[in-house]
């Protein structure tokens, strides 16, 4: 194994190779095989909503997201997360829907806002999103697939839990063929 030698003030050191690590960090998930713009969004951040009611998104789903995004209610009490490009998906989707099944959509676009991190990251929810979601300080930020959720710790946590129950996680799995 070949070594660097570096000096560093009067003594002299070896420095070895760094060991290349086990766990692969994940750039970026492939593109939809339907050839449909983004990948999968997952993982599983905290951050805390500042004074203003602005929340750090984090970089990896910031390049996963793209320079603009939707953020709206979301089902069980949290908010969702769209890239632009699901953002369109999903209005495309709603613009095809006849009139009576469009209306049960509405809150969703009346209560939906359109965000644009500034240098540091962060995003600016409205205070009506906000409430909505019962988020005061901490916010979960979930990777979900197709969005991201932005959840209350104290809403999140129970439903977390009940998803790693050994039986529940053989269901979901079994439901989805695995």
């Amino acid at each position: 194994m070949p070594y660097t030698i570096y000096q560093s003030g009067e003594k002299w050191g070896k420095v070895g190779r760094k060991p290349r690590s086990v766990c692969r960090r994940l750039e970026k998930q492939p593109p939809h095989p339907d050839g449909k713009a983004g990948g999968d969004v997952i993982g599983q951040y905290q951050h805390n909503i500042d004074a203003k009611g602005r929340l750090f998104i984090p970089a990896k789903y910031r390049e996963e997201l793209g320079e603009t995004f939707y953020v709206t209610i979301g089902l069980d009490g949290c908010l969702s997360v769209y890239s632009d490009a699901k953002w369109a998906e999903l209005t495309a989707k709603f613009d095809a829907l006849p009139l009576a099944k469009a209306r049960s959509m509405r809150t969703l676009f009346a209560n939906a806002a359109k965000c644009e991190p500034d240098a540091q990251g962060r995003i600016l929810i409205p205070v009506k999103l906000r409430r909505y979601a019962a988020l005061e300080k901490e916010v979960v930020i979930n990777g979900a697939s197709r969005c991201l959720e932005l959840w209350n710790p104290e809403r999140w946590a129970p439903i977390e839990e009940a998803g790693l129950d050994p039986e529940n996680l053989a269901a979901a799995m079994e439901e989805l063929g695995f």
